[in-house]
């Protein structure tokens, strides 16, 4: 992520946080209660997020770990394009005598 995003994250956020806190002066709560509301959103959608990065970290589900494993299989594939059939051959004959160990 570029830092040019964060900071257009960044400003989305902070609009959010200003947009909600009119909109529940307009619903009809006063300042304090729709300031505090507003923040009870924020630190909602904030720990959400959180619990979502968690997950994927812990799954390993992230766009790097997703790219290392695309690496490794395409560097894998291009090894095993460039065996020998005789070389294959050897190969699959070790992997069916250890399958059958």
């Amino acid at each position: 992520m570029r830092r040019i995003d964060v900071i257009g994250i960044s400003i989305g956020i902070f609009a959010a946080g200003g947009i909600i806190y009119l909109l529940l002066q307009v619903a009809g709560l006063d300042s304090m209660n729709a300031g505090i509301w507003s923040q009870v959103f924020l630190v909602g959608g904030l720990i959400g997020w959180l619990l979502t990065y968690l997950f994927r970290a812990v799954t390993q589900n992230m766009t790097y770990s997703q790219q290392l494993k695309d690496y490794e299989n395409a560097v894998l594939q291009k090894r095993l394009e460039e065996l020998t059939p005789e070389e294959l051959a050897k190969i699959q004959a070790e992997i069916e005598q250890e399958k059958s160990q």
